[in-house]
């Protein structure tokens, strides 16, 4: 049977890299083999069996630590029922350390185990009867030593009537009434770089682009028209600003509706996002597509090679997803999305979380950078610990594409820094030595130094000049303050729903009235605790008395406070219609990706 004739039979998704090797039968040419079964999928359990030709004595075997994102999440947790044979004979299996497995024996060795995955989203993994999507890092075991080697996948026992889709898998072929799905790759890294999305899905291809674009739809909430329309220009429109496209094919799959998770996930040749419904697509598949180039193939050196076993650090990040953040924003004011106010929107409210957050006083886009890898604790996102190297790039962005586009006259831009990267470093597979290059290249296209500006704002920690460059580009900040009451104690659920206090700031009322960490709040004004103390506070007013009934070492206390108050900032970001014409045209730059050299 012909590939196209399969396509059209069981209508299976292929999305192809230019890495991937492209066989159309059973046999491979991938060295280590993967079979991933989905056969009871409300189980909740992925069975692994991976075949390791040419052992001498033993075999490595690790589990990645971490993937997708900038966390240690150490997926061994889940891994179950490790075992082994060398041909027919059970192999020893010795574990090392909480992600490594080492395996005696000689030839050919199969290791089979299960690992447990049912996390929505797109930096997760999942199998319930309705769906199986698989990052393949958190999934799939590799040999530390052969990373390099190409890899095969074979997916048995899908479920009757589920479709395949993915960068690894791109075949079909039959044992007895099995249907198998099956990919090869070049190499394990390659094969994690492609993640799979199984189950009944609908799929469709954007019309009007080439290279192919597809979109793999698993959930509800969402129509087809909408969707297409806001890809095909979010697509159309970052194809034409990098000058062409990356890849052979390209996927997007679509986790919409209630239960979906949220956010995005870019691969070199496709994208994993979730949204609650098509209105929040649209910015998050401008970032994720950008992604194609910026952080895929315009790529930090600090982050080649991939180490999955341990952190790897990187100045670059305000880089690699702020500014990508930035070049969100610009795909949806200039592909038509966005109007001119929701940019104008968009950019304030970026300022005004920057701002309202004190560790910007302290924390630069580099060390924020730097510091990712402690997103994962509660305490580190607080506002007094860290800022966001999303918001201070997008905000960074901004602010150099209007410095680079005052100093050459509009001639240049920011597009044009990209633009370069994407020559210079990413066609010829070179990576970029973190904010070094970058500066180096916008120094190249304005034809003038930016050592201060980086000195200053990305390794620095002074205040971001933001009236004096917004003026460039004929915009105002203005500034906007009100006063809001503060429950003086901040405190959260535990696992049973019970609230606990977690932290009183000394001095302050609840601090006085002898609130204390630890306390359980077993009332509230008299009545239930609130289920979001955070919208009951917007609706009282600073100087409210509240009264607490709160659980302290087996003893009920009565406590009463009076809320306390704190000033909020919002800033807005305005057109000046005093601006002058250079500025003007800085601004229409910004909002239509034009210079006076070229239209973009």
């Amino acid at each position: 049977m012909t590939f196209p004739a399969v396509l059209n039979r069981f209508c299976v998704q292929a999305c192809f890299s230019a890495v991937i090797l492209l066989g159309f039968s059973s046999s491979s040419s991938g060295t280590i083999r993967y079979e991933v079964s989905l056969a009871h999928p409300e189980q909740h359990l992925f069975h692994v069996t991976m075949t390791i030709p040419d052992v001498n004595g033993e075999v490595v075997v690790q589990m990645p630590a971490w993937n997708a994102l900038y966390q240690i999440r150490d997926f061994s947790e889940r891994v179950q029922q490790v075992e082994a044979f060398a041909g027919y004979e059970r192999a020893p299996v010795e574990k090392m350390d909480k992600q490594t497995w080492r395996i005696q024996g000689n030839g050919t060795i199969k290791i089979q185990y299960a690992i447990y995955w049912d996390e929505v989203g797109p930096c997760a993994s999942q199998l319930n009867s309705e769906h199986a999507f698989i990052n393949p890092a958190m999934v799939l075991l590799y040999v530390a030593n052969r990373r390099a080697e190409a890899v095969h996948i074979g997916m048995p026992d899908v479920p009757e009537q589920w479709r395949v889709a993915g960068a690894s898998v791109h075949g079909i072929d039959f044992t007895g009434t099995v249907r198998n799905f099956f990919g090869d790759a070049a190499s394990y890294d390659e094969l994690a770089d492609g993640p799979i999305e199984a189950g009944k899905f609908e799929e469709f291809q954007l019309t009007g682009i080439k290279p192919e674009i597809w979109a793999v739809i698993h959930g509800d909430n969402w129509k087809k028209k909408k969707v297409e329309e806001d890809l095909k220009r979010i697509c159309q429109y970052e194809l034409k600003l990098m000058e062409g496209a990356p890849f052979e094919r390209y996927t997007f799959i679509l986790h919409i509706g209630k239960g979906s998770g949220g956010g995005g996930m870019e691969h070199a040749d496709s994208t994993a996002i979730g949204a609650a419904s098509d209105e929040y697509l649209p910015g998050v598949a401008a970032h994720e597509f950008f992604h194609l180039w910026n952080v895929k193939r315009i790529r930090p050196a600090t982050l080649e090679p991939v180490d999955y076993a341990k952190e790897q650090y990187t100045r670059a990040l305000w880089f690699a997803e702020g500014v990508t953040n930035t070049y969100g924003a610009y795909t949806l004011v200039r592909s038509g999305i966005w109007s001119k106010e929701q940019f104008y929107a968009d950019l304030g409210a970026q300022i005004t979380e920057l701002e309202n957050r004190p560790a910007n006083r302290w924390q630069s886009a580099e060390q924020s950078s730097l510091d990712a890898w402690l997103e994962k604790y509660p305490l580190y996102n607080q506002p007094e610990y860290s800022i966001s190297y999303y918001t201070k790039g997008q905000v960074l962005g901004d602010l150099l594409d209007i410095l680079i586009r005052d100093r050459t006259e509009n001639e240049k831009s920011l597009d044009d820094v990209l633009r370069a990267m994407n020559s210079e470093f990413a066609k010829r597979g070179k990576t970029y030595r973190d904010s070094l290059d970058v500066r180096l290249t916008v120094e190249k296209i304005a034809g003038s130094s930016f050592e201060e500006f980086f000195g200053k704002y990305v390794a620095g920690i002074e205040p971001f000049p933001y009236q004096h460059v917004l003026a460039m580009a004929g915009l105002e900040l203005r500034i906007l303050e009100h006063q809001r009451p503060t429950l003086g104690f901040t405190a959260a659920r535990d696992a049973t729903g019970t609230l606990i206090v977690q932290s009183v700031p000394a001095d302050g009322p609840a601090a006085l009235a002898d609130l204390r960490a630890g306390d359980t709040i077993l009332a509230w004004n008299g009545g239930e605790v609130p289920r979001r103390t955070d919208r009951w506070l917007r609706e009282q007013k600073p100087g409210d008395l509240l009264k607490l009934s709160v659980g302290r070492e087996g003893k009920k206390m009565s406590l009463e406070f009076r809320l306390g108050e704190t000033k909020e900032i919002f800033y807005g970001v305005t057109e000046d219609g005093r601006a002058n014409e250079k500025a003007r045209h800085i601004r229409e730059g910004l909002l239509h990706g034009v210079t006076r050299g070229g239209v973009h």
